[in-house]
């Protein structure tokens, strides 16, 4: 059986993630599991896709950023993979670990594709320490405390916290910190 699995980190890629689904179906995949949600979060359907799995079974994904966060992460589904007699393809990398070719490629990519992800992150570091150096970035902009003032009227006034919270579109928290004098 031909076992799909589509993924995007956020709700906002609704594109990428029909493209995905469509993509996967057009392969033959009889089932696919879908979810929207990052790579290092809980990730319930890929858990459910990987049990799912069985002796002589190919489990699908487009992209290998869709499967896994690390090399080490792969490994281990790879492993799991293997020990249920599961082969492994990669759509977009023309990938089959069913052959030794492919187990080669697939430890090969998973590398270069954990160091791409490492160096992406180490140059976004840089840009926020040169960006916090230059007086650019000062982090999100602090919504509650402009409202400060107006929140700790209405809280005299006598309306409840949650009410305050309600009218300024700012979290409960962030009142009970007003009223308790510390700075937000």
């Amino acid at each position: 059986m031909l076992i799909g699995y589509a993924r995007t980190s956020t709700l906002e890629q609704q594109a990428g993630f029909a493209a995905q689904a469509a993509q996967l179906a057009a392969n033959g995949c009889e089932k696919v599991w879908k979810e929207q949600t990052s790579s290092v979060g809980n990730r319930p359907a890929l858990s459910d896709a990987l049990e799912f799995c069985r002796d002589g079974d190919v489990f699908i994904f487009t992209k290998l950023d869709r499967l896994a966060r690390s090399v080490r992460h792969l490994g281990e589904i790879v492993e799991r993979l293997e020990a249920n007699g599961v082969g492994l393809r990669i759509l977009d990398l023309g990938l089959d670990t069913t052959n030794a070719t492919g187990k080669l490629m697939l430890n090969v990519l998973g590398s270069v594709a954990q160091f791409e992800r490492e160096m992406m992150l180490e140059r976004q570091k840089e840009g926020i320490a040169k960006a916090k150096a230059e007086g650019r970035s000062k982090g999100r902009k602090r919504t509650a405390q402009a409202k400060a003032e107006d929140v700790l009227r209405m809280v005299r006034e006598g309306h409840s916290k949650r009410a305050v919270a309600r009218e300024f579109a700012i979290s409960e928290r962030s009142v009970y910190r007003m009223v308790s004098g510390v700075k937000i």
